[in-house]
């Protein structure tokens, strides 16, 4: 076992673990931050994303000894009590079916807007493709991505 300092959603934390152990492990079980969903363990459906230095990965299967960097998870993209533009959106357009994905696809929406914040379709299906929803919602995140770049059309988006 070794030692971890990490700083999530602002605040630094201490725990001990196994080098190999991944990150989401870390999240849920030891900080009890159980937004970050596990979904399929290998990367590919996007359930577990979070942000470290503002980029969005998959917490699945970084280990904590690579995690160099602040953590933002789902429950740190609010701020000052009030939500996220795409926590607002997806609400808004009433995004979530069964919701295990949501998480995920909003902290990729995040991080895509960072650094993009006018995507065009095309830009948000490129930047959303390893995100999977079982329910099918694509049509209403690109809107309410759209909606949160303060588009409000179907052809483009940002983050506030």
């Amino acid at each position: 076992m070794q030692t971890y300092q990490l700083t999530v959603n602002g605040e630094s934390h201490t725990t001990t673990s196994e080098p190999d152990k991944p990150l989401l492990w870390i999240l849920r079980d030891q900080l009890k931050l159980k937004g970050t969903k596990y979904g399929c363990g290998i990367a590919q459906c996007g359930a577990c994303t979070v942000h470290i230095n503002g980029a969005a990965v998959r917490s699945c299967v970084l280990p904590i000894s690579g995690v160099s960097g602040p953590i933002t998870t789902i429950e740190g993209l609010a701020k000052n009590g009030l939500l996220h533009p795409l926590q607002s959106a997806w609400i808004e357009h009433d995004v979530p079916q069964c919701g295990y994905c949501q998480a995920g696809q909003i902290m990729s929406a995040a991080a895509m807007l960072a650094v993009n914040p006018r995507p065009t379709d095309a830009d948000i299906d490129t930047a959303m493709a390893g995100n999977y929803c079982r329910c099918g919602t694509y049509v209403r995140i690109r809107r309410a991505i759209h909606t949160a770049a303060g588009s409000n059309s179907v052809e483009g988006e940002a983050e506030a």
